[in-house]
């Protein structure tokens, strides 16, 4: 398959099953050769030339700006899914990206709830922490306490006493964490929330600041985290990290035991 063709034919069956009734155009009284749109009702709703659509349709080679992009996805009324798919085949990547979540999707929500008695927590690409179950509270805080601009775990990881001292392994877990970050803020260059929050962070913590100077990137799908908790010593977890499908920049991450003892730590811990 050939991108330049597949884009070419995906452009046409789009316009192809679209209803001009639908979209409020006015009737014409020559009757439609062809279902759905003209190309000409095509160019005037996406704002651009009627060449530039025939020449798109015709898988001349052309390559779209992310700006055409986005005026062909809102002209074909392209689902979300098929809005990807358009922008990849293009090439590009949408430059006004939809604002992150500041809040959990409900069915997210119960899914975290749901986990129990596993911890478990639901971050958006900042790591701003989006939803949490009562295991997570006790093994680290209650996030319910803070402020919402404070629900962060890379700001809590740094900058709070009781979470800055609970890793055994700090420094590996502060350098995966801004490995992480640095992908997101290139994935997320429109993010000013995140932008200030990396700012705030290299202008208050040293170690912060020659970490990200390093420029290491890396998005840590599962590992193995040593915890030295007040309340029960020293235990191990392993962690994993999905994407939910629907919700591409939420990650829920859930903690489970890494050995027997672990696994009885996290028992008392949890009032088990």
């Amino acid at each position: 398959m050939d991108a330049t063709q597949e884009l070419a034919t995906f452009l046409r069956s789009r316009r192809e099953r679209l209803d001009p009734r639908d979209l409020g155009l006015p009737s014409r009284r020559q009757a439609r050769r062809t279902p759905g749109l003209r190309r000409e009702e095509v160019a005037e709703l996406a704002g651009i030339s009627v060449d530039y659509v025939v020449r798109l349709e015709q898988g001349r080679g052309l390559r779209p700006s992310a700006d055409v992009v986005e005026a062909l996805a809102r002209a074909l009324r392209l689902t979300p899914v098929e809005r990807a798919y358009l922008f990849n085949l293009a090439q590009q990547r949408p430059r006004n990206a939809d604002q992150p979540a500041t809040t959990a999707p409900p069915p997210l929500a119960r899914l975290v709830a749901d986990l129990s008695p596993l911890p478990a927590m639901l971050l958006n690409h900042r790591y701003d922490i989006l939803a949490w179950n009562r295991e997570m509270t006790r093994l680290l805080l209650d996030f319910g306490t803070l402020p919402p601009p404070r629900r962060n775990s890379m700001w809590l990881c740094l900058m709070h006493p009781r979470i800055r001292e609970l890793y055994v392994d700090r420094e590996r877990v502060v350098r995966e964490g801004i490995a992480h970050l640095r992908a997101a803020w290139a994935a997320h260059p429109e993010d000013r929330v995140l932008t200030d929050l990396i700012a705030e962070l290299a202008g208050r913590d040293e170690q912060f600041a020659r970490l990200w100077a390093e420029r290491d990137i890396e998005v840590n799908g599962r590992g193995r985290k040593v915890m030295r908790h007040p309340d029960v010593g020293v235990f191990a977890v392993h962690f994993e990290v999905l994407v939910p499908l629907h919700d591409p920049d939420q990650r829920l991450v859930v903690f489970r035991a890494a050995d027997d003892e672990s696994r009885s730590a996290l028992d008392r811990l949890c009032g088990r």
